[in-house]
């Protein structure tokens, strides 16, 4: 049966690495490496000489060219480039075929792909593996996941077989959509019969079960990669490691790393940095230097990454000198720091009402032209708006706008909330109203705190009229706005409209907790209500909440 009647496609699905067919392929008729071009203005002019000699060279010369600018990521370059070969009458052999797929795959025209891949058998040329595992990495690269499932199925129901750079490709798209089941299934079905499973495609799924938290699993995957003989490299260890992290294990991720280097093999920056993470997130921050004690120790180098996270840890302390310590060190050994960095130590000066030291880091950003970011600009927001300086915030908000990073939910809360503790509360009102003509939706932390500055500053009617605007518009309001809303009223002795309200937000599906039970009973008892009272404790004792 020739190879055009065998594998028939339909022609709407895309792509690997293609330079290891170019160096390994059994029909590659080249093996030297490709010309050291450095940019892409070298290789056009030397495509353009090689295509204007008298005695035009051979294919492969123009190959290696069209390899270089698929190396360069310049795909649609070299299919441009490939137009021209046939205008001139240069035919294209498999391998030029091969590297058009790879830069259309990469280019996301799949179509154009399979094209080829149906000109590839009509030549009656066998496609190799790369071949295909180009069009299936293509697939998953454009989220076509089950396109590739489908494509695979029929190149088994045809005879062909991938390898398992295609089946580890093919196991990693099915584990970006998360579908953690079927690539668990794949990799079974695959096992002894296809090809053999490697540490790659047992890594890459360990790693998607760790990012869905199911480390249980993850653990069954290595201990049976192990039996298999399976050997784990330094990202199964790191991938089990930060699994272990999310999950709260912090004894098992030292332990894994304690075997690591029992087994000679080197953990990396990023297991360190994993670690570093997760003891200063538990508020180990000490632990945390002993972790990175022994990476110096392992003569491998912090990065940025690792330094902005042990600052975060002595962020979350609220010791700020540390942090800034950590700050000067890395700038000392050589590691620069960048926006993430200034806005951790931002924030950090923010929380601990140190705003001066704060505004000074944040020109400092200018100096060096750094743009801050979003949460660099509303951490700042915050923290001048809860110092009461408001004057300053306005001009950061014309900043943002001015940079294309318009105020979110977050920085109109923040100001939200420092005008209504300022007094402000016309000016709070407005801003509500503003950010949601401009689009921006309010969520429940938003309207709870403009709630919480009417009533405090004693403007309860007004509160009334937001609080019923949102129910009408169908805001999914919680237990804290309700619990304002009802504080609210009991402060100007309203207590009969608090046990009505009391009533409707268990009607609108919000439970009520302890504190709302407290703030109504407080009140009733303040204004000898002390039957009402006594009944609405039988009931926390009924539910629970005492």
């Amino acid at each position: 049966m020739s190879l055009p009647t065998r594998l028939r496609f339909s022609v709407s699905l895309s792509i690997p690495n293609f330079s290891s067919f170019l160096q390994n392929s059994s029909h590659s008729h080249f093996h030297s490496q490709p010309p050291s071009i450095q940019n892409v203005d070298d290789a056009v002019s030397q495509f353009n000489r090689m295509l204007c000699m008298r005695h035009t060279p051979p294919i492969i010369q123009f190959n290696k060219i069209l390899d270089s600018f698929a190396k360069m990521k310049h795909y649609s370059t070299a299919v441009s480039l490939s137009h021209r070969l046939e205008l001139k009458g240069i035919q294209p052999n498999l391998i030029t075929l091969n590297i058009l797929i790879n830069c259309f795959c990469h280019m996301g025209q799949i179509n154009f792909g399979f094209s080829l891949l149906t000109k590839i058998l009509k030549r009656g040329y066998p496609p190799s593996t790369v071949t295909l595992n180009t069009l299936i990495k293509g697939l998953c690269l454009k989220g076509q996941v089950k396109k590739a499932l489908h494509f695979h199925d029929k190149l088994l129901a045809q005879g062909f077989q991938l390898n398992q750079v295609g089946y580890g490709t093919l196991i990693n798209g099915v584990c970006k959509i998360g579908d953690t089941r079927a690539a668990i299934k794949l990799l079974k079905k695959i096992d002894g019969r296809l090809t053999k499973p490697d540490v790659v495609m047992y890594s890459t799924i360990i790693d998607a079960l760790c990012k869905y938290q199911l480390v249980s699993e993850a653990y069954g995957l290595f201990s049976e990669m192990t039996v298999k003989g399976i050997s784990a490299n330094v990202v199964t260890y790191t991938t089990l490691i930060y699994g272990s992290c999310i999950v709260g294990k912090l004894e098992e991720a030292i332990g894994l790393l304690n075997e690591m280097v029992l087994k000679t093999i080197n953990p990396n920056v990023h297991t360190y940095t994993i670690l570093v993470d997760a003891l200063c997130k538990e508020g180990k921050v000490k632990e945390a230097k002993s972790v990175l004690a022994v990476m110096l120790k392992a003569c491998v180098e912090p990065n940025v990454i690792t330094y902005n996270t042990l600052m975060d840890g002595y962020v979350l302390l609220y010791e700020m000198r540390k942090a800034q310590h950590v700050f000067n060190a890395m700038s000392l050994v050589g590691v620069t720091p960048d926006v993430h960095t200034y806005t951790i130590l931002i924030n950090g000066f923010c929380k601990s009402k140190m705003v001066d030291e704060a505004l000074n880091l944040f020109k400092e950003m200018h100096q060096k032209n750094m743009i801050p970011n979003i949460v660099t600009y509303g951490s700042l927001i915050d923290g001048l708006c809860k110092s009461g300086r408001i004057p300053y915030v306005w001009d950061l908000i014309d900043e943002m706008r001015d940079r294309g990073q318009p105020a979110n939910v977050i920085t109109y809360s923040s100001l939200i909330d420092g005008l209504c503790k300022n007094g402000h509360l016309d000016r709070a009102i407005a801003l509500f109203n503003k950010m949601k003509d401009q689009g921006i939706r309010p969520n429940t932390f938003t309207f709870t705190i403009l709630l919480d500055g009417l009533c405090k500053g004693g403007r309860l009617k007004d509160a009334q009229e937001v609080f019923q605007d949102l129910l009408t518009k169908g805001y999914h309001l919680n237990v804290y706005t309700y619990n304002v809303m009802i504080n609210g009223h009991c402060k100007q002795g309203l207590l009969e409209e608090a046990l009505t309200m009391l009533s409707k937000m268990e009607d609108n599906g919000c439970i009520p907790n302890a504190v709302t039970f407290d703030i109504i009973i407080i009140a009733l008892f303040k204004k000898d209500e002390n039957d009402k009272a006594e009944k609405l404790l039988r009931q926390m004792i009924a539910r629970g909440l005492l």
